[in-house]
């Protein structure tokens, strides 16, 4: 299996990749958000994840910017009826912070914005990936917070681990803090938080 390809870049598309590395070509569909990422560039790296095709047995190579967006589109496609196109139709029409507040808040309404996706389909994406999200898998604590006042959320949530609480604890909370407050001081949220946990 291919982790990532780094080369000269020599197609883009809004829906595909070619990157030649030592005279191969490697072919990849990709996300909006990868063709955001890419464009304009001449050299570039994508991480990838093949995907069988289960109409035709076909293998559809996916390659991404970043690696929590492959980790994105491996939960979205770990969710049952959800395949690797409906997951690449999601990352096109939101960003992985977009994605991630949507889970966490259990905007329904968000999730079937996105072409393709009914409300059965984004209520089972909320049940299944939301304690995912929170505890981390395919994205660090971290990731969850870059809004405008990430920095402090970031701060509040190292001081709050160093006085040992659990990061899926501290991740619930700070999320609810920042809901109510998203201008929130790093102080602000700490004791906020310790109200909570």
């Amino acid at each position: 299996m291919i982790d990532y390809i780094s080369g000269k870049l020599v197609t883009l598309t809004p829906t595909m990749a070619v990157i030649d590395n030592q005279g191969i070509g490697y072919a990849a569909e990709i996300s909006l958000q990868t063709y955001d990422a890419l464009n304009g560039k001449s050299e570039a790296t994508l991480y990838m994840q093949s995907q069988i095709n289960p109409r035709d047995g076909i293998t559809v190579d996916y390659g991404f910017a970043t690696p929590a967006e492959r980790d994105l589109f491996r939960q979205i496609t770990s969710v049952s009826g959800m395949g690797a196109a409906s997951a690449r139709m999601v990352l096109s029409s939101l960003s992985p912070d977009e994605l991630r507040n949507a889970i966490l808040g259990e905007d329904v309404n968000r999730l079937k914005g996105v072409k393709g996706i009914g409300l059965k389909t984004a209520q089972r994406m909320i049940l299944e990936l939301k304690d995912k999200i929170v505890k981390g898998d395919g994205a660090s604590t971290e990731m969850l917070f870059k809004t405008d006042s990430g920095a402090a959320a970031e701060e509040a949530s190292t001081a709050l681990q160093m006085l040992g609480f659990s990061k899926p604890n501290i991740a619930k909370a700070i999320q609810a803090i920042l809901k109510q407050n998203p201008s929130a001081s790093v102080e602000e949220i700490i004791k906020a938080a310790l109200q909570r946990l």
